[in-house]
């Protein structure tokens, strides 16, 4: 398993984090509140949200036979449409 982690500047954060949530929840194992959020995807990478009110923690564990840029790619990309506002979003992602 690889575990990518990004600290992602923004007042928007729980707002970002329930809009993804929501709209992976009909395909995915999502659970989430204002301040967390976990979404199970299909190939087994697991991505968990954490908002304050400043930043969005994200930490994406993807399996050792998927592609990891690719990953952190649909994470990104989908959260810069719900903040298209402000978008794109500072994702300086770090492998731990």
């Amino acid at each position: 398993m690889s575990v990518s982690v990004a600290r992602v500047p923004t007042h928007s954060a729980s707002k970002y984090l329930q809009q993804l949530a929501k709209h992976w929840s009909h395909k995915m194992e999502v659970t989430f509140s204002e301040e967390e959020g976990r979404i199970a995807f299909p190939n087994g990478a697991v991505l968990e949200m954490r908002a304050d009110i400043e930043t969005l923690d994200v930490a994406l564990t993807v399996p050792e036979s998927e592609d990891v840029e690719r990953m952190r790619g649909v994470v990104s990309s989908h959260l810069d449409r719900f903040a298209f506002r402000e978008a794109p979003l500072t994702f300086d992602w770090v492998t731990v």
